[in-house]
């Protein structure tokens, strides 16, 4: 058996389409497009090129993407203030700062602070919640961008015995509620599972999102399963790596994603179309503030 790749790139380039559709439909009607504000604190070279990435995407759909590039001696204090103005901001739709942070900043702190209603990736607790509760409004990128993937690869999810490996407050946690929303039985796995391979060896669906690379052996894959990798590791040789043994895994799934071109692009995708949603979700706040 030789798995059928996901083409996570060709995927998100749809998903990308329809946003710019979208986007062109509001301006023909004299709406303004999107704005999303991008922060991005320090000169991480790694960060340096997700923010590349993001803003490319944002010009690609017609999105007006704010630059704010700060020095790695920002302060808790000047980042938090920053967010301040920008929630304010009434055409400011979205405001993504990208992470890691210098470690003067706690992450989660930030995360707290941008409005639930310009939280376009998905993060704060708020819309966590909400997504707990089966009431998702603005969902995070990568999760959710797996379930589109899935759904447009036409892969039916319901029933399925599903393993996230992987309990991260922005993947691998939003990743088994997603799961749960469509059907799926849940197992969550970290570093204290016990038996992690006859786990994983029983799943229909598995979900790479530990960030250590080969962690997942391909051997431990049941035939015919479906293989999602999101770990995205940088090798000694400049090489990037998931956290799935993708040549041995391949022979065995299903279904299996490339890192790179994988869950990546879906990821920038559904950032896009989460900036749109922000924007009309806002308009149709305002729209039933002023009828009532």
């Amino acid at each position: 058996m030789t798995a059928q790749i996901i083409d996570g790139k060709a995927i998100a380039a749809t998903v990308l389409n329809s946003v710019q559709a979208r986007i062109n439909a509001r301006l023909k009607t004299n709406k303004r497009a999107p704005s999303l504000a991008v922060i991005l604190v320090g000169a991480d070279p790694a960060s340096a090129i997700y923010v590349r990435n993001k803003r490319l995407a944002c010009e690609k759909v017609g999105i007006l993407s704010i630059a704010y590039d700060l020095p790695a001696s920002t302060t808790e204090a000047e980042l938090l203030n920053l967010i301040k103005q920008l929630n304010q901001d009434e055409n400011i739709d979205g405001i993504l700062v990208q992470s890691p942070l210098p470690p003067q900043i706690k992450d989660e702190h930030i995360i707290e602070h941008i409005s639930p209603n310009k939280d376009v990736d998905g993060f704060h607790p708020y819309n966590i919640g909400r997504l707990a509760v089966r009431q998702p409004t603005l969902r995070s990128c990568t999760p959710f961008g797996v379930i589109k993937m899935l759904n447009a690869s036409n892969i039916p999810l319901m029933g399925l015995d599903a393993v996230v490996i992987g309990v991260s407050n922005h993947v691998g946690r939003p990743m088994a509620l997603e799961l749960l929303l469509a059907g799926c039985t849940v197992t969550s796995c970290h570093r204290h599972t016990k038996n992690l391979a006859k786990i994983i060896m029983q799943a229909d669906l598995v979900i790479a999102a530990a960030g250590k690379p080969g962690l997942i052996q391909g051997d431990w894959i049941k035939p015919g399963a479906i293989v999602i990798d999101i770990g995205i590791n940088r090798l000694a040789d400049g090489s990037i790596a998931g956290d799935v043994d993708f040549n041995t895994a391949k022979q065995r799934a299903g279904y299996i994603t490339p890192v790179p071109g994988g869950v990546g692009p879906m990821t920038v995708a559904t950032l896009m179309e989460n900036t749109l949603l922000a924007q009309e979700l806002q308009e149709t706040r305002l729209t039933n503030l002023t009828s009532n």
